[in-house]
């Protein structure tokens, strides 16, 4: 639990991330049988006639939420997968250089072996891995890759820990390990 006076009273972690998707099958069915996530339930149609859509969601008023699939992916927080169609809808992913881009990571135990698998479900892998020696990131190793409709993830390992943590009495939060 937070035992700081400021941020969020209560607060615990992250709960959820939820993203919008051209097509919620294909999205969850890469997520399952790729990532390896597991699927739980499904939401939607949800629309409304009043402005609800824009003071909630900030969404065009018209929009409709075409379908919603929750999943968990192992230890960390579950995904909420969105399919929307809305007038002023925006069609193309956001790359990280743009305001609201974005990236998912999924930290693995033995990374040549997670990179192999993403290779034989023929995803597309962008350049080599980044292997980290020096700095507080040392002892890490990523590498991003793409969904089949071009959302940006990234594969990364450090199971030696980062160099950041000989400096630091706090660590940042890390899948595998239990808060200090």
């Amino acid at each position: 639990m937070n035992s700081k006076t400021n941020g969020l009273p209560g607060l615990r972690g992250t709960d959820h991330i939820g993203f919008t998707v051209p097509d919620v099958d294909e999205a969850t069915n890469f997520f399952v049988d790729v990532i390896g996530c597991e699927p739980f339930y499904r939401d939607g149609p949800l629309q409304s006639d009043t402005d609800w859509m824009a003071v909630h969601l900030n969404v065009h008023p018209d929009a409709v939420i075409r379908k919603i699939s929750w999943l968990r992916c192992a230890n960390g927080p579950n995904f909420e997968i969105f399919e929307y169609e809305a007038p002023d809808q925006v069609t193309t992913e956001a790359k990280n250089s743009d305001i609201g881009g974005h990236h998912l990571a999924f930290y693995v135990d033995d990374f040549d072996a997670a990179l192999e698998h993403l290779k034989q479900h023929d995803v597309h892998i962008l350049g080599e891995p980044t292997v980290r020696v020096a700095g507080p990131n040392a002892g890490q190793t990523w590498i991003y890759f793409l969904t089949p409709w071009g959302m940006q993830l990234e594969l990364v390992s450090y199971p030696n820990g980062k160099g950041y943590e000989k400096d630091y009495e706090n660590k940042l939060w890390h899948p595998a390990k239990p808060a200090a």
